[in-house]
């Protein structure tokens, strides 16, 4: 009787240094079964595609903001043709302004245009009878030098012809500078009158960008004026952005072009985006980077959204284990490498860590096999019987 409860006391221990049984085992590995040697689960390096993620979080933001303002002071809104969650497109007619004043004052321009004209034209008859004036005199004044060094004409004749031809050409000058100010003060009035048009033109609020319509400031009724701020803000293209901030070790790793998946609060679906912009300074104040992804799309997210973001800096095929198998020491990592039953702590050097798996870059090669938990109760030089089990799944590495 003695002996039957030592067996069942010796059974009862054995089990507990069993971390999985033999009959719940995927299958037995290739190392040979030692007598009286406990059963320790095991599992082998392979090969993977493993990912690194840099993680971020940050608000969503429009690309671009532009601000539409009137062009002309004073005027009246008499209509708002959008509103606030509108899309517009390029050259459309957001809001119309007052523009009674501007046709009264061209009317009078116009007038004003007409009368100029008036005084050119008679500029211009003047020019002509004062040249036609002019040529007679000086046609006189040659006759009247010819007959007096014939003597046949007085000396003072000759004077008085001089005389009168030089003031018809002064007259002949003052015609045509008259006429000068005339066409000068009729481009004036032209210009005024394109001056008014132009604002005429600007009563017309128009998008000066296709986007979105994110707020309304015009009021019907209230005076346009570009002190009073904006009247409408469009986000160009309706592009939004999530603004992401990453711990200052990381920034140098992100780099345009990076794939990034965002997690919004409320959904289920993460979003796809990539890496538009790295801003090239660090916060002084939060030791904190900036980049700008670009969302595929804009439309499952409004602006002022929170959002994480993970960020693909590394996606490489290299030597993985599971995380569980690599264990640490006063040196280091190390994996319980297992060779004929026989346990062999070796050193390992891990790299990127994804999920439940870790990169082995230095210390194991493609098929070793190894103890499944590192923290087993098993140690360097033990012998074991290695029972191959189950690892994680590779799907959500590849």
């Amino acid at each position: 009787m003695a002996r039957f409860k030592s067996i069942l006391i010796a059974g009862a221990a054995l089990a507990l240094l069993l971390p999985v049984s033999l009959a719940n085992a995927a299958e037995p590995a290739d190392a040979p079964v030692t007598a009286n040697a406990p059963a320790i689960s095991v599992t082998k390096v392979r090969m993977g595609v493993i990912s690194e993620m840099v993680l971020g979080s940050g608000l969503i933001e429009p690309v671009e903001k532009v601000f539409v303002q009137p062009q002309i002071e004073g005027q009246a809104v008499d209509s708002i043709a959008v509103d606030v969650g509108s899309r517009v497109r390029e050259g459309q007619v957001l809001a119309k302004l007052s523009d009674s004043t501007l046709l009264l004052k061209k009317s009078q321009l116009l007038a004003s245009q007409a009368s100029a004209e008036a005084n050119v034209a008679v500029a211009a008859a003047q020019v002509i009878e004062a040249q036609a004036a002019a040529d007679e005199a000086v046609r006189v004044r040659s006759r009247t030098q010819t007959l007096a060094e014939k003597g046949l004409a007085a000396q003072s004749k000759s004077e008085q012809s001089e005389s009168s031809a030089e003031s018809a050409m002064a007259r002949v000058t003052s015609a045509k500078k008259n006429k000068a100010a005339a066409e000068a003060q009729l481009k004036v009035i032209a210009a005024q009158i394109a001056d008014v048009d132009l604002q005429l033109s600007r009563t017309a609020i128009k998008a000066p960008v296709s986007g979105l319509v994110v707020e309304r400031n015009a009021q019907v009724g209230g005076i346009a004026s570009a002190a009073g701020g904006s009247m409408f803000v469009l986000l160009r293209d309706g592009l939004l952005e999530l603004r992401a901030d990453l711990a200052e070790q990381d920034v140098l790793r992100v780099a345009p072009g990076q794939e990034v998946l965002m997690h919004i609060a409320g959904q289920t679906e993460a979003l796809r985006g990539t890496v538009r912009l790295v801003e090239p300074s660090v916060s002084t104040t939060t030791r904190l980077g900036r980049v700008r992804i670009s969302i595929e799309d804009p439309s499952k997210v409004r602006m002022g959204m929170f959002a994480d973001a993970e960020i693909l800096v590394v996606r490489k095929e290299t030597l993985i284990a599971p995380v569980s198998a690599i264990g640490g020491s006063s040196s280091g990592a190390v994996a319980l490498k297992v060779e004929d039953g026989l346990v062999k702590a070796v050193p390992v050097e891990p790299g990127i860590r994804e999920g439940e798996w870790v990169e082995v870059v230095t210390g194991l090669k493609e098929g070793d096999t190894v103890v499944a938990k590192a923290g087993s109760f098993v140690r360097d030089g033990d012998r074991v019987n290695p029972v191959l089990v189950e690892t994680p799944s590779l799907d959500s590495l590849n």
